[in-house]
């Protein structure tokens, strides 16, 4: 697995790398080694955020923990993404290295796989429009996020999203 690890606010020493890289190397089993994992380390008011994200054949797995402890967020993280990708284990198992369940050894009773249950269905015309009125639509109608085909570049899906910190997102397919 390839790893990109990026601080912000705070230096990476070397024990830190060697603990990112041992605790990285426990996901390898379950992904080819063509998998890339990007880690984003940041302090504010002494409170440390991490960000880790793996990218294995075309999914993306994301963990994000925060703590007073830079090591106990990252290790938090981690351990977010194997407890997403063992309770999913039934729909990944096409997806994932085959064999990355066979030393697997649950510590507890394997609940019943979960099923998607759709529970409504919404249909509506997709505009186009620029990016700054989705956002205004989507402030007037009190929603998180909104779908727009943008005007301003060969009309594409997007998807914009308020963020936790107060700022915009935007998705675009490709």
């Amino acid at each position: 697995m390839k790893i990109t690890v990026n601080d912000k606010k705070l230096s990476v020493n070397e024990w830190t790398r060697n603990r990112i890289d041992n605790k990285l190397s426990k996901l390898d089993r379950y992904f080819r080694a063509d998998a890339e994992a990007f880690v984003k380390l940041s302090e504010e008011r002494g409170i440390y955020k991490a960000e880790v994200t793996v990218n294995a054949d075309r999914m993306v797995y994301r963990a994000q923990e925060k703590s007073g402890d830079v090591t106990a967020s990252f290790d938090a993280a981690v351990d977010a993404i194997d407890r997403q990708i063992r309770k999913n284990k039934t729909h990944l198992e096409k997806r994932l290295r085959s064999g990355a369940f066979d030393k697997f050894t649950p510590m507890e009773p394997e609940p019943e796989p979960e099923k998607y249950d759709v529970i409504r269905v919404k249909r509506f015309d997709i505009r186009p429009m620029t990016v700054d009125e989705a956002i205004l639509q989507m402030n007037m109608l009190n929603h998180k996020f909104y779908a727009f085909r943008n005007s301003a570049d060969d009309e594409r899906f997007c998807v914009v999203y308020k963020r936790e910190d107060g700022g915009y997102g935007l998705i675009e397919s490709d």
